[in-house]
């Protein structure tokens, strides 16, 4: 029992090292509590919508690693993510984005898209 909370303690670690680090959340923009505990609540917001899509982009049997992971770093989803070519397409009174098909991430990315609008 003590091993396994010792386990999901270091989990714990991980996830508010990433929070901080690679959401740049380690110092805080404002001297008010009020507005570091909003940016505080919107950077989780942001990390857990983040990782949900890592997770999500892992489970598409079309991504591209070829080794199994279980969870990818939230600065690997955020560089993945924007440095994807794209470009947004106005036809017929629609927008629509169009992404590249070169990166190995586009399909996959657009499968998590239309899972979680089906879910809406």
């Amino acid at each position: 029992d003590v091993l396994a909370l010792y386990h999901d303690h270091a989990t714990c670690e991980q996830f508010h090292s990433e929070l901080k680090s690679d959401l740049d959340l380690e110092r805080l923009p404002s001297g008010k509590m009020k507005t570091n505990a909003l940016v505080l609540v919107m950077g989780a917001f942001v990390y857990n919508l983040l990782r949900l899509i890592g997770q999500d982009l892992l489970s598409d049997p079309r991504h591209p690693l070829h080794h199994k992971v279980k969870r990818r770093r939230i600065k690997t989803i955020i560089q993945t993510v924007i440095t994807m070519a794209g470009r947004l397409v106005r036809r017929s009174r629609q927008i629509w984005m169009k992404l590249t098909r070169r990166s190995g991430y586009s399909e996959p990315l657009l499968n998590v898209y239309q899972k979680w609008r089906e879910a809406r």
